[in-house]
């Protein structure tokens, strides 16, 4: 058998803090603080506690070329080889160690810089519910973190003394502008409203439609779309949660970008569709019952094809998921409808439901639009009142 590193790799050392009873006695603090390393490799499903000796022999190995077990046995001795083998962070080239190999071929293969990996794959969620955690725990407004957390940093930022500032001109509003003063996160839409077809249809074309493909050469084609994106090459996939548009049946589905068309997607039950809306939006029940969920899905290969293990790439793919965002919220404010867009997601869960591959590609943000409702029940930010006219409820 022949053996090699893992493709991406990161060793941190964890402070663990348990409670020591000889210590309190002795006049200590009674806590013991041991050090444990912790391996963090994306192409497996969980942290791994590893020894120092395993680091040092890890760091020993490259990732590249193949080494004879044999030969490492002889000067190494087989325990920690099989050991690292089993923790999936040696990959082995025989049919006991396939799935693994092939997870890490994966990543090898989507040219993922090191420490954008960890921290995208290790920061996705799984059966998170932040939205009922952060009200059971008395965080959800600005009053009661405020009250837990002290005053947060300024809210904005001077540079220099009033005295010394240049003052812009006014001037006059456009329609835009009219738009942009209407533009505010909907958390309160109407559980029956459905959204009406040839507006959904409008919205998805402007948004993520291709209102261009053009074919530099064989095999290389790129899109225009109405958002910029990195490299033009716009990874961002549009994966949907419908529950209520006309002459659409409730579902999952992926949305074509060149022939502006659904593509269903396999699905759970109608009743558990809102359940799955619930898991998507880590729990925050004011977003549960959107009429259109929108997930902003990455292809991570489509970018890191050309920004090979870049430092900057991952945050390209973060900006496009932006970009596309902002120009759904200012379509649906002018079509009358009302958007959101949360990180708070359960990633894990969403690339199961659609049958994702994490390595390829992930969730990064959840976003939707529909009918508000008549009544403002949760609390929207509207201070100049340009979306409730009588004023919105007070947060808590």
């Amino acid at each position: 058998m022949k053996l090699r590193r893992c493709a991406i790799l990161l060793i941190e050392p964890r402070e663990k803090l348990s409670f020591d009873l000889d210590s309190l006695l002795n006049g200590g603090d009674g806590l013991d603080a041991r050090i444990e390393l912790l391996a963090l490799a994306p192409h497996l499903d969980a942290e791994m506690l590893v020894s120092a000796a395993e680091v040092a022999m890890l760091n020993s190995l490259t990732a590249a070329p193949w080494h004879d077990f044999e030969a490492l046995s002889a000067r190494h001795g087989s325990e920690l080889l099989r050991s690292l083998l089993a923790k999936g962070l040696l990959i082995g080239d025989d049919d006991a160690h396939a799935a693994v190999r092939e997870r890490d071929e994966r990543l090898r293969a989507a040219n993922w810089h090191t420490h954008s990996a960890v921290s995208h794959y290790f920061g996705r969620w799984r059966g998170i519910t932040s939205g009922e955690d952060a009200i059971n725990a008395g965080l959800c407004t600005m009053s009661e973190l405020f009250e837990r957390l002290g005053p947060p940093p300024p809210h904005v930022l001077d540079r220099v003394p009033a005295a010394e500032r240049i003052a812009l001109p006014a001037s006059e509003a456009t329609p835009l502008d009219e738009i942009l003063a209407r533009r505010a996160t909907c958390r309160n839409y109407d559980p029956a409203a459905l959204v009406d077809k040839s507006t959904f249809s409008h919205l998805m074309r402007r948004i993520f439609g291709a209102q261009a493909a053009y074919e530099i050469h064989a095999d290389n084609v790129v899109i225009k779309r109405t958002s910029p994106s990195g490299g033009g090459l716009h990874p961002t996939e549009a994966y949907l949660l419908i529950q209520r548009v006309e002459g659409i049946a409730p579902g999952l589905y992926h949305y074509h970008p060149i022939d502006h068309a659904l593509e269903p997607l396999p699905a759970p039950a109608a009743g558990d569709l809102k359940a799955l809306a619930r898991i998507m939006v880590a729990a925050q029940k004011y977003y549960i019952d959107v009429p259109v969920m929108i997930v902003l899905v990455s292809r991570f290969p489509r970018t890191f094809w050309k920004y090979r293990n870049h430092t900057k790439a991952y945050r390209a793919t973060i900006l496009d998921a932006g970009h596309l965002s902002q120009t759904l919220y200012i379509s649906a404010t002018e079509f009358g409808l009302g958007a959101f867009i949360t990180a708070a997601i359960n990633e894990a869960d969403i690339e199961q439901a659609f049958g994702l591959d994490p390595l390829r590609e992930s969730p990064l943000a959840v976003c939707g639009f529909g009918v508000r409702g008549a009544e403002c029940e949760t609390f929207e930010f509207d201070p100049n009142r340009k979306v409730w006219p009588d004023g919105v409820p007070a947060p808590a």
